[in-house]
C-alpha cells in the first residue's frame, strides 16, 4: 500500500508571501541596477530584465512546489525491512544495524518536537494545495519584483529611475522587515537593520559589478 508524503506548512499564503516577495524585490532590485548604467539599448534592458522577472517566478514556483510537496524523509520513524536487508547484504553487525535503527527513530522524535515547538503545520501532501502555494508564491515574487522595476518602466531616463528605485527598495524592504516580524513574533528593530544591511550588499554587488562591466 501507498504510503502519503509529508508536506510542511507553516502559514499558508503568509508563508508565501514571505519567501516569494523579498525573492522578487532583491533579484529585480540587483538586476535592473546591473543592466541600468551598462552598454546596452532600452529595448535590450525591458527585454533581459522582463525574462528574468518571468523565469524567476517560475523557478520560484518550481521550488515552492518542491518544498510543498514534501518528502518521505521524516514519514519513517523505523528502518524498513529493505534498508535492513540491505545493512546486512553489507555484512555490517546486528549490533550496528540496530543502532542504526535506533538512531532513526530519536531523529524522527526529535524532528516532530522540533516542529511542535515550532508551531509547524504538518498535512498530507495533496497535489491541488501544493501546486496552488507554488502560484500563490509566484504571484508574490513578481509583486516584488515589479516595485523596483516600476520606475524604469516609467522613466526612460534611467540614472534617474535607479535612483527612484533605490529609495523604494530601502523604503519597501524596511516596511516588508516591519511586517515580517509582526507574523513571526520577531524583534523589529534587529530584523529591520538584518534586511537594510542584506539590500546594502546587493546594492553595492550591483555597483561593484556594474563597474567591472564597465
Amino acid at each position: 500500500m501507498s504510503k502519503e508524503h509529508k508536506a510542511i506548512r507553516s502559514s499558508g499564503w503568509i508563508t508565501d508571501f514571505l519567501i516569494g516577495f523579498p525573492e522578487g524585490l532583491l533579484v529585480l532590485f540587483f538586476t535592473t541596477y546591473l543592466s541600468h548604467g551598462l552598454n546596452i539599448t532600452v529595448q535590450k534592458f525591458y527585454t533581459v530584465n522582463d525574462c528574468i522577472w518571468l523565469i524567476g517566478s517560475i523557478l520560484v514556483m518550481i521550488t515552492a512546489y518542491q518544498a510543498n510537496k514534501g518528502d518521505s524523509q521524516h514519514d519513517e520513524s523505523t528502518l524498513s525491512a529493505n534498508e535492513r536487508k540491505k545493512l546486512e547484504s553489507l555484512d555490517i553487525g546486528e549490533n550496528v544495524i540496530e543502532n542504526i535503527a535506533e538512531e532513526m527513530a530519536r531523529d524522527a522524535t526529535d524532528w516532530e518536537n522540533t516542529l511542535q515547538q515550532e508551531n509547524v503545520q504538518v498535512s498530507n501532501y495533496h497535489m491541488g494545495r501544493a501546486l496552488a502555494n507554488a502560484l500563490v508564491t509566484g504571484i508574490f515574487f513578481l509583486l516584488g519584483g515589479l516595485l523596483p522595476f516600476w520606475p524604469y518602466l516609467q522613466n526612460e531616463n534611467f540614472p534617474e529611475a535607479s535612483r527612484i528605485s533605490i529609495l523604494f527598495c530601502f523604503i519597501i524592504m524596511t516596511l516588508f522587515s516591519f511586517v515580517k516580524s509582526r507574523i513571526t513574533r520577531q524583534e523589529a528593530i534587529p530584523m529591520i537593520l538584518r534586511n537594510i544591511l542584506y539590500t546594502g550588499a546587493v546594492f553595492l554587488g550591483a555597483y561593484m559589478m556594474q563597474m567591472i562591466f564597465k
